[in-house]
């Protein structure tokens, strides 16, 4: 199998499986979010630890440690996956599957906003558009659900601001999964044990199923995270743009068609100019992938131009 073949298995491996999330997570119920949220922070740990064990690839604990900005920065990282992750449980198990998927559609245009807000970047006309469009959406969207949709820009804003501050710590997946999950796993499991003294937990208490489902959460959240970054190293990164689509595409399918979540037409409106605003700045970005290639030169540089390893 060629590598750009394996790129796409990987690709849709890891959208499908984040694409079908919500009806894994329906399952947890009774458990209740921040139960949930705490399994699958301590079983994430547990389950990676054991995948570096195996590869050998421990010792990059001792280098991380001596760099404290990084240090600093995956603090920053686990925070806002944590809030990410507990915000986009509760609004799965409050049957409000429709509006988390709304957060990922929107999510491509907030990390082009906080592009510009936080790295200075300069957006051309097209990116303009699809912002403005996107605002828009979210206006008819207020005036639909009568309040914010507060669910869909916490999980936009909160996994934008993650992908910003793992594009600087330029951490491989496993690796920057283990990590975060450590920082927060200290208090999920003060969390847990505070459940367990009060008698409210659901772990070992409901069935041995759920039990078994609770501790899958861990391996559930790594897998697709690690056939992503697969995919990353083999695929564009304009096909890795059009795949991200793939997953809330699901979610909106699980929503309306498996839960039977209302979708009225002014809901329908406001989707539709999210997908208006999403195709403007795809085709954008498909736009300026061609012309950037077109303008590199067509002969191999010489020897003399290719700089040397460090």
């Amino acid at each position: 199998m060629t590598p750009l073949r394996l790129g796409y298995l990987y690709g849709f491996g890891a959208y499908l499986l984040w694409g079908f999330f919500p009806l894994y997570f329906k399952l947890l119920r009774p458990a209740g979010p921040l139960e949930i949220l705490a399994h699958r922070v301590v079983w994430s740990v547990a389950f990676v630890a054991l995948l570096l064990a195996a590869l050998r690839n421990i010792g990059f604990l001792k280098a991380l440690l001596r760099r404290p900005r990084a240090l600093a920065g995956i603090g920053a990282a686990a925070a806002l996956i944590a809030v990410n992750w507990g915000t986009y449980i509760y609004g799965v198990n409050s049957d409000r599957v429709v509006e988390t998927a709304l957060g990922y559609f929107i999510n491509p245009l907030v990390v082009v906003l906080l592009g510009v807000l936080v790295l200075g970047e300069r957006l051309r006309w097209a990116q303009w558009a699809a912002l403005a469009v996107g605002g828009l959406a979210v206006a008819v969207l207020t005036v639909d659900y009568g309040r914010l949709p507060y669910l869909a820009l916490t999980l936009a804003f909160t996994f934008g601001g993650y992908s910003l501050v793992k594009k600087r710590l330029r951490l491989p997946a496993a690796e920057g999964l283990f990590v975060e999950s450590a920082v927060l796993s200290l208090p999920a499991l003060a969390f847990l044990g505070w459940l367990a003294s009060t008698g409210d937990a659901t772990f070992g208490q409901v069935s041995a199923g759920h039990t078994v489902l609770l501790v899958l959460a861990g391996a559930l959240t790594a897998i697709p995270l690690l056939l992503f970054a697969g995919a990353a190293n083999r695929l564009p990164l304009t096909t890795l743009g059009m795949l991200q689509y793939v997953a809330p595409i699901l979610q909106l399918g699980c929503g309306v068609l498996i839960f039977h979540e209302p979708m009225p037409p002014a809901r329908l409106a406001g989707f539709a100019l999210v997908w208006l605003a999403l195709i403007v700045f795809t085709v954008d970005a498909l736009r300026h992938a061609r012309q950037a290639c077109r303008s590199r030169p067509a002969t191999a540089p010489s020897p003399a131009a290719v700089p040397a390893p460090r």
